[in-house]
């Protein structure tokens, strides 16, 4: 067995990152920027009014002068005349300043009566004017890679750039395996169970921008298998779900290494999840999963979306890890890395009582998943302690 820091290690090496493509900006979001995207123009592109009130040019301005409104400014319409001292423009938010004006009074500081304003009150130091470009100048960028946030698109979309440069979606075939599992809506024998793997991984997979491919539930033979792998060609990844283990049943090694793989490790120090494989297959990246959906959705979390991320153009790195209090006590640990199902809470982090792999419905209420080190010592409520959230 390796270490789980040692195995994610080998995953990344085994990664390929994925080619480009070119996208509308209405799909961008969720998309891994792959070249910095540059303004095409100033924002604003010109110096703009920040308040609705009065422009004017004078610069000593003292309470009780007096201007008379020559004309209107409004968003999407500019002032086109000139203005003098002594005059002032009526001006809406986000409308261009006509020049030469310098600052903007605002329409709470002012009375009117016709044509004529007078300044009621003492000005601020504020001008109240954008300064032409004061947002972003056109020829700045947006640094790559990054996930482009609903915020980055806004962005870009001011910046006038309708289309970016992101890294295609990497497509992953999911390989479920064994003859004791049917579909949902299926009706099960005495000895069969729902496939539910691969709804989890196909949802984990697509949410960290990823396209799942859901292949036929591979049975417990070695044609049904090779045609599962045939079938998974031209993905990027390829994710078979039990079979990996030393079991009389269990194949998948086999027929993989039958049909090429070239296997960086199997089995990892941790619980769940010790019956991991990882290599390279008819040039795809190839990570086989345990069958307990536990330890499939925690492998998942902690191999498969890192190297996700790092196909895509990210940092490779792992899960990121926070520090917490934990609300209860711990036992000392084993020599495996153990993967504690939690539910985190405003206050610290509380660890479910029961921890067995099979319980999916633990996993369902888990928003985190507690970090214990190979030998770690018995910890008590109100330690710190580490955490993954999920």
């Amino acid at each position: 067995m390796i270490s789980v820091s040692d195995a994610l290690a080998e995953v990344f090496a085994l990664c390929t990152q994925v080619d480009t493509q070119t996208v509308d900006l209405r799909h961008a979001a969720g998309r891994v920027l792959a070249t910095p995207a540059r303004a095409l123009r100033d924002q604003p592109p010109f110096a703009s009014s920040a308040m609705d009130g009065y422009a004017v040019c004078d610069t000593d301005i003292p309470q009780g002068a007096q201007f008379t409104v020559v004309g209107e400014a409004a968003a999407g319409h500019a002032f086109e005349g000139r203005i003098a001292a002594g005059q002032a423009v009526r001006i809406f938010t986000g409308a261009p300043v006509p020049p030469p004006c310098t600052r903007v009074i605002i329409q709470e500081d002012v009375t009117r009566a016709g044509d004529l304003i007078t300044l009621t009150a003492p000005l601020s130091g504020t001008l109240n004017i954008r300064p032409l470009g004061g947002d972003f100048k056109s020829g700045d960028n947006i640094a790559a890679p990054r996930r482009l946030s609903a915020q980055d698109v806004t962005l870009l979309a001011a910046m006038n750039v309708a289309q970016v440069e992101v890294f295609r979606k990497p497509v992953v075939a999911l390989i479920a395996t064994g003859d004791e599992l049917v579909m949902p809506g299926e009706t099960p024998n005495a000895s069969q169970i729902i496939a539910s793997n691969s709804f989890g991984l196909a949802a984990m997979i697509e949410a960290a921008g990823g396209i799942a491919r859901m292949l036929p539930i591979a049975r417990d033979t070695e044609s049904a298998l090779r045609q599962s792998f045939d079938l998974a060609a031209g993905a990027d990844v390829i994710v078979t779900i039990g079979g990996a283990s030393v079991g009389d049943h269990d194949i998948v090694a086999k027929v993989a290494s039958d049909l090429g793989l070239d296997r960086a490790f199997y089995k990892v120090a941790m619980r769940p999840g010790k019956p991991l494989m990882a290599g390279r297959l008819n040039g795809a990246l190839m990570i086989g999963l345990p069958g307990n959906p536990v330890s499939s959705m925690v492998t998942a979390q902690l191999f498969l979306i890192p190297a996700l991320m790092a196909m895509m153009g990210l940092p490779a790195r792992p899960a990121p890890r926070e520090t917490h209090v934990v609300l209860s006590d711990l036992e000392a640990n084993g020599p495996r890395e153990h993967y504690m199902r939690a539910h985190l809470t405003p206050t610290g982090i509380e660890p479910f009582a029961r921890q067995d792999s099979s319980l999916m419905s633990i996993l369902s209420h888990a928003n985190a998943l507690i970090v214990r080190a190979p030998h770690a010592p018995a910890a008590r409520a109100g330690d710190l302690i580490a955490c993954i959230k999920i």
